[in-house]
């Protein structure tokens, strides 16, 4: 049973590392996402890069991966304590750390709302409009991920299942330390707003 286990949670991280937003941007004609724009394989790139068509393909690709382990894991042991969350992390941690890139991977995001999306439904939706609130408001797409992720945990403390709880933490905290480098820009007064080339 632990290596069936064991098999589940590396499924979804295989899963989470396939870099869905450089195949799409490539599909696009944009040969190596790694190599231009942010140099990020995540959606924003895609979207500065390959146009909105690609961005949404890539966005919903990305959180597709994220939300499909969540899915499974419920399939196979409902809401048992340790497989949900191994497979959401794994996931996660596969974008992040994909095996395909050297272990390079993007920052997240997407696939981070999938998994919420797909495991307490009215917080990831949440999530996601404060996402998009933010990103109109201000068109910082860090901005946007670093209020939603904040905010994330907060809801899950007064709605949400206990590993959903501790789960989000250590998501947002990765988060936040993959944004490390905009959160430098922003406060210098650097960062670029959706729509305009550069780091992301």
């Amino acid at each position: 049973m632990d290596l069936i286990w064991m098999g589940w949670v590396l499924g979804a991280y295989l899963l989470g590392a396939v870099p869905f937003g450089l195949l799409v941007a490539q599909l696009h004609g944009v040969r190596d996402l790694r190599q231009r724009g942010s140099c990020n394989i995540g959606a924003t790139n895609v979207l500065r890069l390959a146009g909105k068509r690609a961005g949404i393909m890539a966005l919903l690709l990305d959180m597709a991966k994220g939300g499909i382990p969540v899915v499974a894991a419920r399939m196979v042991e409902g809401e048992g304590d340790l497989l949900l969350p191994a497979m959401a992390l794994a996931a996660f941690f596969g974008h992040l750390f994909p095996i395909y890139l050297k272990f390079k991977g993007g920052k997240g995001v997407a696939t981070a709302l999938g998994i919420h999306l797909a495991w307490v439904f009215w917080a990831g939706a949440a999530a996601l409009l404060i996402w998009l609130g933010t990103a109109f408001l201000f068109r910082y797409s860090s901005v946007a991920a670093l209020v939603a992720f904040a905010l994330l945990p907060v809801l899950l403390f007064f709605g949400g299942t206990q590993s959903a709880f501790y789960v989000s933490i250590v998501i947002t905290l990765l988060v936040f330390v993959r944004h490390r480098a905009n959160i430098q820009r922003l406060i210098q007064g650097q960062e670029p707003k959706i729509g305009r080339k550069g780091a992301s």
